[in-house]
């Protein structure tokens, strides 16, 4: 039997945005704009998004080595324009490497929009790291970034 191990972290990330809480809250809640920055690398990949309390996002996406990599969200908190609280869970070929808890909150600031994403994880018998998934996100900021710029179109 493998040897069984759990670590906890907890990291943030803060941005300010040239854009409206609406704007900021809808790259969240639309498949197609949360498509620009989030989610499979491989056009075709299975790809869902029912973002509403109770509802689940979910892909799956090939990584470079060959492992399947699987993402399941619920949503557990909606408050449109101003908070995003979700839970997932991360599987590479069926076998679980965390869980997370997520909160986003989308605050006005002055012409602005001011993002802090905080991300509470379970990281499973050393399949995954806290520094490993930090960075994992942050490259997703910068595509969330670039799509509330226009880089997208």
């Amino acid at each position: 039997m493998p040897q069984r191990s759990t670590q906890h972290a907890t990291f943030d990330i803060e941005r300010v945005y040239d854009a409206s809480p609406t704007q900021v809250f809808g790259a969240w809640a639309g498949a197609a704009a949360k498509a620009k920055w989030f989610g499979p690398s491989e056009p075709g990949s299975d790809l869902a998004l029912d973002f509403q309390v109770g509802g689940r996002e979910h892909f799956t996406d090939k990584m470079p080595d060959g492992r399947v990599f699987g993402y399941d969200a619920h949503y557990h908190e909606i408050v449109p324009d101003r908070r995003i609280s979700y839970a997932y869970t991360v599987d590479f070929d069926q076998t679980r490497i965390s869980t997370s808890l997520v909160t986003v909150e989308i605050t006005p600031a002055g012409k602005q929009t001011h993002l802090r994403y905080t991300e509470q994880a379970a990281y499973f018998d050393g399949l995954d790291t806290p520094a490993d998934r930090e960075r994992g996100t942050r490259a997703e900021f910068k595509r969330l970034d670039a799509a509330l710029s226009g880089e997208f179109g």
